[in-house]
Formats: structure tokens, sequence, C-alpha cells
């Protein structure tokens, strides 16, 4: 899976989550919740259903990882790497 498979991924379940947001017009560096006005409930949901669609486990100390969408697909590409492995 490449970059851009992930970030539609991303963008997909984004939508989901908060169907009134543009995920696709988040910028690289920007703070998904915060530019998307997604709640702590809502950011569970979606990092969960990343974990169901990606097969990836996302541990809770790793939140803080992933709260720009660059942060969030470089570590995806980096999870699904190492399982490979």
């Amino acid at each position: 899976m490449n970059e851009e498979e992930i970030k539609n991924i991303i963008f997909q379940l984004l939508k989901k989550i908060a169907p009134d947001t543009e995920p696709s017009a988040l910028q690289p560096d920007e703070n998904i919740r915060e530019v998307l006005n997604i709640d702590s409930f809502d950011s569970l949901q979606f990092i969960v259903s990343l974990n169901e669609k990606l097969g990836i486990e996302i541990p809770e100390e790793d939140y803080g990882k992933i709260s720009t969408l660059k942060s969030l697909i470089n570590y995806l590409l980096a999870k699904l790497k190492s399982q490979l492995s």
C-alpha cells in the first residue's frame, strides 16, 4: 500500500466521522482534530476505524504521534512496512 492509497483511506474514514467537513483540504502539517473540529470521541472512532480497515493496532500512547496528516501517513506506512517484515 502506498502513501496515496493510505491518504485516500484516511479521507474516506474522516468523512464518515465528520461528514460536514472536507478532509481532502487538510494540509500535511495541520492538526486533524483542530482543523476538522473533531472531538475526542470521534477521534477515537476514527482510530478504531483505521485499526479495522488497515489491520494496524495503534496503541493509545501513540495517539500524540498521529495528530497531523503527514505524521499519520508516515506512522501508518511504517506500521504497514513492519508488518511485512
